[in-house]
């Protein structure tokens, strides 16, 4: 029984990997590789992907496997695939034990929330799929536009660098916060601003104290539903932001979660988008 687990780093060894045969039946998990396999021109052999690959439109026509953190190890195998490409954190463990078991190649792609780490995931999704040529092709294109923006942000003088709150959910008025190492650190910098809260790594439940010792001028958030769905006013009435320069200018910036947090092909413009939002046209 042929089995293959690749965990693949944002290294220059990528290209020297394992790379899938003739795989033709491809099961996408994560926006980011899903969106790179479109890129690539390669969407006609994906049959299927998770819940959080909703770009471009035309993959939300695919059938829907779940959610990338709670797979089944049924609705995985029910679409047949011969090649699972995946971003780091799929699981849960059981389901993954499970398919370790199957004749299934599995390929999980790490992040690494940088320019370079965008880089290195198209070379290594465009191995994984066997086709290393066109990702070569746009990971240049797409280093090419981040560079562009960093020239751009690169000119803000330090005083004038934002100070960015990323808010990731509101649940019961209290502040869940991106740290450092999360993909929306990573987009903060791109973007030409400061991440507000840098004493941790990861996502964190804050108490008001510490929101309000961060000082963020800006708060950033993704603009779906349910607990990022609090409207601005509410929001920044908040106890641990009504105190803050970002509720005194009344500065909410709110963006697509996969455009913002993806770290796939459209990064440089949504680190654009963002650095706009922050400072106007630069």
């Amino acid at each position: 029984m042929r089995h293959l687990l690749l965990v693949a780093t944002a290294t220059a060894s990528l290209m020297t990997a394992p790379v899938a045969q003739a795989a033709d039946r491809i099961l996408s998990i994560g926006g980011s590789v899903t969106e790179i396999i479109y890129a690539l021109g390669a969407e006609d052999k994906i049959v299927a992907r998770d819940t959080t690959s909703s770009y471009p439109a035309e993959a939300e026509a695919l059938p829907d496997v779940g959610y990338m953190r709670a797979l089944a190890p049924e609705g995985v195998l029910s679409v047949n695939p011969d090649l699972i490409v995946s971003e780091a954190g799929a699981g849960p463990a059981e389901t993954l034990a499970v398919l370790k078991q199957a004749d299934i190649t599995f390929v999980e792609v790490r992040d690494d929330f940088s320019a370079q780490g965008i880089v290195d995931k198209i070379n290594a999704v465009g191995a994984a799929i066997g086709e290393p040529d066109a990702a070569a092709t746009l990971a240049d294109k797409v280093q090419g536009e981040l560079v562009a923006v960093a020239e751009r942000v690169a000119r803000l003088p330090d005083s004038e660098r934002k100070r960015v709150l990323f808010v990731l959910s509101t649940r019961g008025g209290r502040i869940m916060a991106s740290g450092t190492n999360t993909a929306a650190d990573g987009i903060i910098a791109l973007a030409g601003g400061v991440n507000a809260l840098s004493e941790f790594e990861g996502y964190k439940l804050m108490t008001d104290e510490a929101v309000t010792r961060a000082q963020p001028d800006v708060i950033l958030m993704m603009d779906r539903g349910g607990d990022h769905g609090m409207p601005d006013e509410t929001l920044l009435a908040l106890p641990a932001i009504v105190t803050t320069p970002a509720a005194e200018t009344g500065s909410v910036v709110r963006m697509n979660g996969l455009y913002l947090l993806g770290f796939g092909p459209r990064t440089a413009d949504a680190a654009l988008t963002l650095a706009r939002a922050l400072y106007g046209e630069i």
